[in-house]
């Protein structure tokens, strides 16, 4: 449909707009459009969209779906004008995007666009994007703090636990994903487990699962306002039918994508559903560090027995206790830690814990080659070498887990 007969039908009941630098460059978004709108819609271009939100009549718009690709990015700046000024008048705006860098898809749901859908449009992408926009924001529900506590209450289900790296190399990917796979696998009545890679630009934990890394999570880390359980479960893929992973997205994203909110509702979400969740986090210190540990039961800090560890761990204690965070959730996991036979080497572990003021929660000895092994083939350490010393370790630690787990489902009951 043209601008020329988008303003010819102003008078008609026009539900919603595509905005474009010219629609016939995307088809199949005309088609979709057709079929979920009939003639309820009208196209504007960027300089006619910007007049007609000053209108009385852009008020009733339900949304504006503003379809861009690579060549529109010298026209970045009134496309950011159109998507403030809709902002501002509480009209809906979803994005089609084609070839467009993350970088400038990020600013734009910044400046206020509610949900994205990459071009050529999937099959029932833009049914379910437009049906997630008449639904009510999790901003909406929770304006008040009755309702951020009544939306809160039912959803604080599941523990979390997040692991986070004190060096490179540390090996909290490996003790987040085997971790995760223990607890999973920890009986007939196994909690239900979710592991979240929030690792933004180097996550690993779709190679150490063999899993694909798709775009459906950029998509959900960019639209969390409008996540539900389907879009947050079908984001989700599952490992062996027994572990569901939020894998890293497929393009390395800015760490300034997600804010706290978002972080609070992905957590909240995956503890709602599921009993377990575990964090793999980012080695650097980011905005929603905090959010993470705030809501985590237990913060895991995992080192090794060198003067770098030890330095990035006296980094960390300084910035948590200058934020006032909660210390006492951190647990000290030293990976590679001493055999019981290297007198030497536990004297110096002694001796890196008092001059940090600290104590090692969890000794992890070193699983040698078999850890490089069983990464390398996408598989959980059991499966390779189900008699390593370290995957002991965690498969003690795991069982703790699935036993308070099971406990919290009896007491619910």
């Amino acid at each position: 449909m043209s601008s020329s007969n988008a303003s010819q039908k102003l008078s008609a009941p026009i539900r919603a707009c595509t905005v474009s630098r010219d629609v016939q460059n995307f088809d199949l978004l005309i088609e979709d459009m057709e079929m979920e709108l009939g003639e309820s819609w009208g196209d504007l271009s960027f300089p006619s969209a910007l007049k007609y939100l000053d209108q009385p009549d852009a008020r009733s718009l339900e949304f504006i779906a503003i379809a861009i690709d690579d060549d529109d990015e010298p026209n970045m700046a009134l496309i950011e004008t159109v998507i403030q000024r809709a902002h501002m008048l509480g009209v809906r705006i979803l994005l089609i995007a084609e070839e467009l860098g993350p970088i400038a898809l990020h600013r734009l749901l910044r400046l206020g666009a509610n949900d994205f859908v990459p071009y050529p449009l999937p099959e029932g992408a833009l049914h379910d994007a437009i049906e997630r926009l008449r639904q009510p924001s999790v901003d909406a529900l929770m304006v008040t703090p009755q309702n951020r506590n009544a939306q809160a209450a039912p959803q604080a289900q599941g523990t979390v636990h997040a692991v986070h790296p004190l060096a490179g190399g540390a090996g909290a990917t490996t003790f987040a994903v085997n971790l995760a796979w223990e607890i999973a696998n920890s009986g007939k009545n196994a909690p239900s487990v979710c592991l979240l890679d929030l690792d933004l630009q180097t996550g690993s934990v779709s190679t150490y699962l063999d899993l694909a890394r798709t775009e459906k999570v950029y998509e959900l880390l960019s639209n969390t306002a409008v996540m539900d359980r389907d879009f947050f479960m079908n984001t989700l893929q599952i490992f062996n039918e027994k572990l569901h992973v939020l894998t890293a997205a497929s393009d390395m994203l800015p760490l300034d994508l997600i804010s706290p909110d978002d972080i609070e509702r992905v957590i909240n979400m995956a503890r709602s559903i599921f009993d377990v969740v575990i964090i793999d986090m980012p080695g650097t210190v980011v905005q929603w560090t905090e959010t993470v540990i705030n809501e985590s039961d237990s913060y895991f800090a995992m080192m090794e027995l060198d003067m770098r560890s030890a330095q990035n761990a006296l980094r960390l204690i300084r910035a948590l206790k200058a934020e006032d965070l909660p210390l006492e959730k951190l647990q000290y996991v030293l990976n590679r830690a001493p055999k019981f036979t290297d007198l030497s080497g536990k004297a110096r572990a002694k001796r890196m814990a008092e001059s940090l003021d600290i104590e090692f929660e969890v000794m992890l000895p070193d699983g040698l080659v078999q850890v490089t092994h069983a990464n390398d083939h996408g598989l959980p350490l059991a499966e390779i070498a189900p008699k390593n010393p370290l995957l002991k370790e965690i498969r003690k630690l795991a069982a703790g887990f699935a036993s308070s787990a099971r406990d919290d489902n009896r007491a619910a009951a």
